[in-house]
């Protein structure tokens, strides 16, 4: 089994109060004035993913589904239950989020290849198909601060998938640059998801997940609603 999720529920703290400053807070806290509301992004959410399935999870915004993805990440540590997950990951979820702006693009790819657990020696065999990838040329030995938003994604996303990961987690299928590098981008996530990768998918487009998934995760407001055979639960949702 690649992923078993047991019972997973994830709690966050919302304080009541507006508190104007961080000295305020404090003084709040001390004196015990301080009033929370509990919110379950996630409760009891328990699922296996065996080697090479395709599992779609479907749900309305609000509904858990980006929260689940980051526990099995292991971005966020789950209130209660537990994760095991075996395998290399990539969570194609936030993109160049451990890029350096003052770096350039080369030395970017060092920083976050690091991020993304691969050793120096593989991202210095594999610098000049990230490069190629990225098609930015003579950018990478420019600051990132020099960068469109665009161009960013487009290096973050030549990093994610030089690797053909044990586990790929995937919030849509990302629409990364121009519309050829979109095409090109699109390619290169199907090649992963078709080539024997374990995959968790969220999508809001049910054709892409009834085209694409074994097997559909339905969450509603953080809880399981239904886990079963694609078409089951397609039809299940739209026709909620």
């Amino acid at each position: 089994m690649m992923i078993q999720a047991e019972n997973v529920s994830m709690c966050y703290r919302m304080t009541y109060d507006r508190v104007q400053s961080m000295k305020e807070y404090l003084v709040q806290m001390v004196k015990g004035k301080i009033k929370y509301e509990e919110f379950w992004a996630l409760r009891d959410v328990s699922f296996e993913v065996k080697k090479g399935e395709v599992l779609g999870i479907v749900g309305h915004n609000g509904a858990g589904k980006s929260t689940l993805l980051k526990v099995i990440s292991g971005i966020l540590k789950p209130t209660g239950g537990s994760v095991t997950v075996n395998g290399t990951v990539v969570p194609m979820l936030e993109l160049g989020s451990g890029f350096d702006t003052d770096l350039s693009g080369r030395e970017n790819v060092f920083l976050n290849g690091a991020i993304l657990g691969y050793p120096e020696e593989f991202l210095k065999a594999k610098f000049d198909e990230i490069a190629a990838f990225s098609e930015l040329g003579q950018f990478l030995d420019v600051p990132l601060r020099n960068y469109s938003s665009g161009m960013v994604m487009r290096l973050a996303f030549s990093i994610a998938t030089v690797v053909d990961p044990d586990i790929l987690i995937v919030d849509e299928i990302l629409s990364v640059g121009d519309a050829p590098f979109q095409e090109k981008s699109k390619k290169r996530m199907l090649e992963l998801m078709g080539g024997g990768t374990t995959v968790l998918f969220v999508s809001h487009s049910l054709g892409q997940i009834r085209e694409m998934c074994d097997r559909v995760l339905w969450l509603d407001h953080g809880q399981m609603k239904m886990l079963g055979g694609t078409q089951a639960v397609c039809d299940a949702y739209e026709g909620e």
